[in-house]
C-alpha cells in the first residue's frame, strides 16, 4: 500500500479542484475514480461569479473563459412560432450584486469541459488520477485511513475525502445519513428530500433546425407533458435538452426516445435530433449529510449535499467546499498547524450548504429569483471560530466576509491574494512586519481603515483598527507578525 497524504475519491469538479489545490501546496494527494474516464455530460453547466474567482486562483481562468460563454436569452415557442423572450436572470441585479468582482454574470461551461480543464491543470502540477478504482470499503485508525477497492491494491493515506457524488460509497461506508433539505416538502407524504416528483431527462444532443443564439423554451402544452428546454452549449456544437415528465414515467434515454419527445413538444422533426452524445434522468431532490466529517474522512460536493440543478448552486457550492478544505489540509500536513483547524471545515461549510439547498429548491419552485441570491459572492464565515474582528466600529467588510477585490493605483488586490498563502493587507494604516505577502494601499471604500489578514481562500480572517492582537492570532497558523 502506498502511504499518501490524502486520497480523494471521485474525479468530478469537486475532487479535481481539491486535487489542484493540494498539488499547488505540495501535498501528496491521489484522486481515484470508479469510472474509466471523466464524466462525459454537461450536467452542471453554470459557473457563478464567486466560483470564477476561485478558478482564477487555481490557475484555470483563461481556459474556462475560452471554453465557455454567456448565457443566451431564452426564446419561448408555441405552435412553432416565437412568442416571447425569457431571461434566466436579471442581468442588472446580478451586476449590482457582483459589486467589486471582476465577474458580473454566470458563465456557461459544460461540466465535462470544466472537468477536462481541472484535470489538465492537476496533471500540469504533477497530480494524478487513477481510473477504474471502485471503493469497496474503508478502515481508519488514529494515524490514517485505509481504502479497499473492488479490484487492485488498497491505499493508505493520512486523510481521505469523499467527493464521489450523491450516492457516495464512502459516505455509506462511514454510516453518515442524509437528511432531506431545501425547505418544505413538495407535497404531503413526500419522500425525504423530494423537491419535485416529476422525472427529468437531461441530454447532450446534436440538432439541426435551431439557432444557437437562444435558449429555446417549450412550455407544457396542457396534455399532461411537462416543459422542454433546449440550450446551446457554449464552446461546443452540442445542445443540452431538458424535458420534464409526469410522475411515474419511465424515461427513454435512447435516440429514438429523445427524438419522440422533441417532436411531440416542439416544431422539430424527429430527424432533426441527429445524435445523442450523453443522456441521463433524475428526480429533483435536496439532501444534506448529517456530518461533513468522520474521523480522518471528509465529505465534499454531492457526497455532502444534493441539490436540484435549478439556479446552478450544486457544482459551485461543491468547488467551494474543495477550496475551503484544501488550504486547511495543506496547513496541517505541510505547515504543522494544529489539527483542530480541520474541525472548522464542517463548521463553516455545512451551514453554507444548507443555505444553498434552500436557494436551489426555491429557484426550482419559482419562489426565489436567479440573481443576487445565486451568485454566491455574499457568502461568508462571520460565525466561524477562525474569525476575529477587534474593531469597535466595523467597516462595510467584517472578519469572515469575502475579501473584496479592487485596483488601487497599480495594485489589484486579487493579484496579491492569489496563491496558496495568507496575505496581510493594510488600508490607510501602518502594516506590521510579517512573513507573508503584504499589501499597503492608502484607501479602499469597502475595507475602511485598518489591518486585515486574508485567508488563503480569500476571506478575511482577522481585522483590526491597528495590528494590536494580530500576532497571537497569526501565530496559530505559523505566521510571524512583528
Amino acid at each position: 500500500m502506498n502511504d499518501l497524504d490524502v486520497v480523494i475519491v471521485g474525479a468530478g469538479p469537486t475532487g479535481l479542484a481539491l486535487g489542484v489545490d493540494l498539488a499547488r501546496r505540495g501535498v501528496d494527494a491521489l484522486v481515484v475514480e470508479k469510472a474509466d474516464r471523466l464524466f462525459p455530460g454537461s450536467r452542471g453547466k453554470g459557473i457563478q461569479p464567486r466560483t470564477m474567482e476561485v478558478l482564477e486562483d487555481l490557475g484555470v481562468l483563461d481556459a474556462i473563459l475560452t471554453a465557455g460563454g454567456r448565457y443566451p436569452v431564452g426564446m419561448i415557442w408555441q405552435d412553432g412560432e416565437r412568442v416571447g423572450e425569457h431571461r434566466m436572470f436579471d442581468a442588472d441585479e446580478v451586476k449590482e450584486a457582483a459589486g467589486d468582482s471582476a465577474f458580473t454574470e454566470p458563465w456557461m461551461v459544460p461540466q465535462w469541459r470544466t472537468q477536462e480543464i481541472l484535470f489538465a491543470r492537476l496533471r500540469e502540477l504533477g497530480g494524478r488520477v487513477e481510473f477504474g478504482r471502485e471503493v469497496a470499503g474503508l478502515d481508519q485508525d488514529e494515524d490514517g485511513v485505509t481504502l479497499h477497492f473492488a479490484s487492485g491494491p488498497g491505499l493508505r493515506a493520512r486523510y481521505a475525502v469523499a467527493a464521489d457524488g450523491g450516492r457516495s460509497a464512502v459516505r455509506r461506508a462511514l454510516g453518515i445519513g442524509m437528511t432531506g433539505g431545501g425547505g418544505a416538502p413538495a407535497r404531503p407524504n413526500a419522500k425525504a428530500g423530494e423537491v419535485d416528483p416529476n422525472p427529468v431527462l437531461v441530454s447532450d444532443v446534436r440538432i439541426t433546425g435551431l439557432d444557437r443564439d437562444n435558449w429555446h423554451v417549450f412550455p407544457p402544452s396542457g396534455d399532461g407533458d411537462g416543459y422542454m428546454a433546449i440550450c446551446p452549449l457554449a464552446g461546443t456544437e452540442d445542445f443540452q435538452l431538458v424535458a420534464q415528465f409526469p410522475e411515474g414515467t419511465d424515461v427513454d434515454l435512447s435516440l429514438d426516445g429523445i427524438r419522440k419527445v422533441a417532436a411531440a413538444r416542439s416544431h422539430l422533426a424527429p430527424q432533426d435530433i441527429t445524435e445523442v452524445r450523453w443522456a441521463s434522468d433524475f428526480r429533483p431532490r435536496a439532501a444534506l449529510a448529517d456530518h461533513f466529517r468522520s474521523g480522518r474522512v471528509f465529505l465534499a460536493g454531492d457526497a455532502a449535499h444534493v441539490h436540484s440543478p435549478a439556479g446552478g448552486q450544486g457544482l459551485n457550492t461543491s468547488i467551494q467546499d474543495a477550496y475551503n478544505l484544501g488550504w486547511k489540509l495543506g496547513a496541517v500536513l505541510r505547515n504543522g498547524t494544529d489539527t483542530a483547524l480541520l474541525d472548522t471545515y464542517e463548521e463553516e461549510r455545512r451551514p453554507i450548504a444548507a443555505q444553498m439547498l434552500d436557494i436551489s429548491t426555491g429557484v426550482h419552485r419559482g419562489e426565489v429569483k436567479r440573481g443576487a441570491a445565486t451568485v454566491q459572492l455574499g457568502l461568508g464565515y462571520r460565525q466561524s471560530p477562525l474569525t476575529e474582528d477587534t474593531r469597535a466600529a466595523t467597516g462595510p467588510v467584517r472578519a469572515g466576509d469575502r475579501a473584496p477585490d479592487g485596483t488601487v493605483g497599480d495594485v489589484r488586490l486579487f493579484d496579491a491574494f492569489r496563491g496558496p498563502h495568507w496575505t496581510l493587507l493594510a488600508v490607510g494604516s501602518e502594516a506590521p512586519r510579517a512573513d507573508v505577502p503584504t499589501v499597503c494601499v492608502p484607501s479602499h471604500e469597502a475595507y475602511g481603515t485598518g489591518v486585515f489578514l486574508i485567508r488563503p481562500d480569500g476571506y478575511v480572517g482577522w481585522a483590526g483598527r491597528t495590528a494590536e492582537g494580530l500576532p497571537d492570532y497569526a501565530a496559530r497558523y505559523g505566521i510571524r507578525v512583528g
